[in-house]
């Protein structure tokens, strides 16, 4: 990938992360790190959208790392 579509990716995912945080009320980093922890959701209904959320925010973090590598070369 070149940084500009690394770049795009990271904006469109940023995207995503602020619906779930208006969605849900909390940080994304908050929220991965109870759900990376094994902490269930409060309400059986969310669950499917926590998978997405925690999905999104997975390849938000390799996509930093990826622009944090091309940016070194």
């Amino acid at each position: 990938m070149h940084i500009r579509d690394i770049l795009a990716d990271i904006h469109a995912l940023e995207e995503e992360l602020l619906d779930f945080e208006r969605k849900f009320g909390i940080r994304s980093e908050t929220f991965y790190a109870a759900y990376a922890s094994g902490e269930e959701p409060e309400d059986d209904s969310w669950v499917l959208d926590f998978g997405e959320w925690a999905s999104v925010y997975r390849t938000w973090l390799t996509r930093q790392a990826e622009y944090r590598d091309e940016k070194r070369m």
